[in-house]
């Protein structure tokens, strides 16, 4: 048998169980870290011209936190639970409020 071979179920189309397995296990350990150096003055630039409610919580809740790390860092670890079904920007802005709220 092929090493490909040792992958593959002729009775699945998309792989034999050990393919899932695989992709279960990726997926379980996937890591989401954010590229760049996000600070808090990047925020208050991106933010400048929002004058909503949700913009004015998030920005004050930076500021109390001294900077954007735990948002990142927090942002990431809840993102997680979204790599199955999509992280969307929806799904990024829920988790922003909820992070704001906190």
């Amino acid at each position: 048998m092929s090493e490909a071979g040792i992958f593959l179920d002729a009775h699945d189309p998309y792989g034999g169980i050990t393919v899932k397995q695989l992709i279960a296990y990726l997926l379980d350990h996937a890591i989401i870290d954010f590229s760049g150096d996000l600070t808090l003055d990047m925020v208050r630039d991106f933010l400048r011209e929002d004058d909503s409610p949700e913009g004015r919580k998030l920005l004050g809740k930076l500021v109390e936190d001294r900077g954007v790390d735990d948002m990142v860092v927090t942002l990431a670890d809840c993102l997680q639970d979204y790599l199955r079904t999509g992280i969307t920007d929806d799904v990024v802005r829920e988790q922003i409020r909820l992070y704001s709220e906190s």
